[in-house]
């Protein structure tokens, strides 16, 4: 069983920025993949961001690619995802996710969900 904890969420202008942090508790593994998906409120859930835990490879979302920046700190098992020039669209609750492989991108295959937080870009 793994926890996610998921912190960093708030209110900022268009134009600003946040940083989201995932924190991994439990049986954690270093074959697993973590990650970022969003959701509106009436819509689907969608890919952000992922990031290999054991080899830090990195993929994107491709509205948010020169603008947001996912990384991992190994010791204190905590993903973040560093959120610049945020626009309104980009308004939605984030979830921190975890799936077992090298890969990250379908919210039906993802094996465990952080609580969600909510972003909220005002224009």
């Amino acid at each position: 069983q793994v926890q996610l904890v998921e912190s960093g969420g708030g209110l900022v202008q268009a134009g600003g920025s946040l940083r989201l942090s995932c924190a991994a508790s439990g049986r954690t593994s270093s074959t697993y993949t973590m990650g970022w998906f969003r959701q509106t409120p009436g819509k689907e859930r969608e890919f952000v961001a992922a990031i290999t835990w054991s080899t830090g490879r990195k993929t994107y979302t491709d509205s948010v690619k020169g603008r947001f920046t996912i990384s991992r700190d190994i010791n204190k098992n905590t993903v973040y995802l560093q959120m610049n020039s945020l626009r309104p669209e980009d308004t939605a609750v984030y979830y921190c996710a975890a799936e077992y492989g090298s890969k990250l991108s379908d919210p039906n295959r993802v094996d465990y969900w952080g609580q969600g937080t909510q972003v909220t870009v005002s224009s």
